[in-house]
């Protein structure tokens, strides 16, 4: 794939970006070299590589996934403006 003037000069008008007419040419050069590296990782053979999440292999300690509701519910409506029967008493948002 090439990158043409064109393309470079849509790119920046999609991305809001403001281009000089004079470095489109520049711009699409860089832009056709990142592609060539690209496709030189392409013919790389990877057959057998296991795919990675993370350079690191590393275990995280699991716990339960218990809900709860955290057992201190009077603290946590201690921050509420205004409460009711031990609920959030919200505006009516919708008519």
């Amino acid at each position: 794939m090439s990158v043409t003037k064109d393309d470079v000069r849509k790119v920046a008008r999609l991305s809001r970006i403001a281009v000089d007419e004079a470095h489109l040419e520049e711009l699409a050069g860089e832009l056709n070299g990142i592609l060539g590296w690209i496709d030189q990782l392409n013919e790389v053979d990877i057959s057998g590589v296991e795919p990675m999440t993370s350079v690191v292999e590393t275990k995280l300690p699991m716990r339960e996934d218990v809900v709860t509701d955290g057992n201190i519910p009077d603290q946590v409506l201690a921050n509420a403006p205004r409460t009711e029967d031990g609920f959030f008493v919200v505006p009516k948002s919708v008519e």
